[in-house]
């Protein structure tokens, strides 16, 4: 397929006409499309499953939804553009395609591959020469500017893709709860990051294959060690154990090697802000904020914030120690637990936004599973809380056409 002009930054007119026209059709099928497009992408290129896409999401069927999303979220401001601007999308990919050593000649590589997938689902008698350069003019829009991003990234971390990924020393693991342990490591350099940040951890597996997750980093800028926590993944319904989460917590001791990225992620406090803020968390979603917390309690102890976090219990509460006096040593703030099992001094059932002041100029940083992240999002929403004031963190790959 031939490649469309590149450059510029909005569609031409004829290109919209079509791209409009054609995106219900491609809206109902991107998904087919997509699945197709990461089997034969993983076919040609076995190395790109094995060593850089999560094994898990591909499994699930997630990563093939997020693609999907995107591409139809971005493409739908462009025919439209008072619609919501894609601009928080592109900053979630482009940090995650820098902690994950991302290149801008692998923007080609799917380019190819996609489009083979839209002829293959579609059908040549409908991806017609002028229906193919509109739809590419599209994917380049949407790849030069994450291009230009990672670029950006990489330039400020002082990293490149080849560089991005650095050895470090676990110098100390604890087990904080049955599911959850906490890694310290150092290395040389040891990256700055802010609060809310995370790293991209890069083992082998026993197969050989090299796999990466993402984990937030918890402590206080500047304590000259990076610390993240891990929980274990077990396999769940229809859903494979987590390998890397698995590999961490049986096979990784103090002294051993790992690879770690320099700190990427767009979820940040903005330390030079004085305004409320509430933090709400469920599960393992209590990390980054954590890791917001900690820089507080260092830095802005008197700035107000009220912290909310539901769990199973206390037992499975990741980090609840760190909560619980993080929340004391801060003099502005509160803390509100629920927990699905009856505790004393809690409430129980599930996070019940009703029960909380969110004052009018509050920063709400939210952070847990999808589906408290939906109700979360849902109800801030229905309470007519500005998008711009609402900052989630998600650990699974997001499906843009739900928000």
């Amino acid at each position: 397929m031939t490649t469309a002009t590149r450059g510029g930054t909005e569609l031409e007119p004829e290109h919209a006409e079509i791209v409009r026209a054609t995106l219900p059709l491609i809206g109902a099928r991107i998904d087919e499309i997509t699945t197709v497009f990461y089997r034969t992408l993983f076919a040609d290129h076995p190395a790109l499953i094995r060593d850089l896409f999560n094994r898990g999401n591909q499994a699930e069927g997630t990563q093939p939804r997020a693609l999907a999303a995107s591409i139809a979220f971005f493409a739908t401001h462009l025919v439209d553009p008072d619609l919501p601007h894609p601009a928080g999308m592109l900053a979630r990919i482009g940090h995650k395609h820098a902690s994950l050593g991302i290149a801008p000649e692998q923007y080609g590589l799917v380019h190819d591959e996609l489009f083979a997938a839209i002829v293959e689902v579609l059908g040549a008698d409908t991806v017609t020469p002028p229906v193919a350069a509109a739809w590419d003019r599209v994917y380049w829009l949407m790849a030069d500017t994450l291009i230009d991003l990672e670029r950006r990234l990489y330039r400020d971390s002082g990293t490149t893709p080849d560089t991005v990924f650095r050895p470090a020393t676990v110098t100390a693991r604890a087990e904080d709860t049955p599911e959850v342990t906490v890694f310290t490591v150092t290395a040389d350099p040891l990256p700055d990051f802010l609060a809310g940040q995370y790293v991209s951890v890069r083992v082998t597996l026993p197969d050989g294959a090299r796999q990466i997750r993402q984990y937030s980093l918890l402590g206080a800028p500047g304590s000259g060690v990076l610390e993240f926590a891990v929980k274990r993944v077990d396999d769940r319904d229809a859903a494979p154990a987590g390998e890397v989460s698995t590999f961490l917590h049986t096979g990784v001791a103090v002294g051993d090697t790992l690879e770690i990225s320099h700190p990427f992620g767009d979820i940040t406090l903005d330390t030079t802000a004085d305004t409320p803020l509430v933090l709400l968390s469920a599960g393992i979603g209590a990390t980054p904020m954590i890791g917001i917390l900690e820089h507080l309690a260092a830095t802005a102890p008197h700035r107000p914030v009220t912290i909310a976090h539901a769990d199973r219990s206390p037992i499975t509460h990741p980090l609840r120690a760190r909560h619980l006096d993080l929340s004391r040593r801060l003099t502005a703030a509160t803390l509100e637990l629920w927990y699905d099992e009856p505790t004393p001094g809690t409430h129980a059932g599930p996070l019940d936004l009703s029960a909380l002041t969110l004052p009018a100029d509050s920063d709400i940083y939210v952070c847990g599973p999808l589906p408290f992240l939906d109700a979360v999002r849902a109800t801030l929403r229905d309470r007519g809380i500005p998008a711009a004031r609402v900052h989630i963190e998600q650990f699974t790959p997001t499906d843009w056409r739900e928000g």
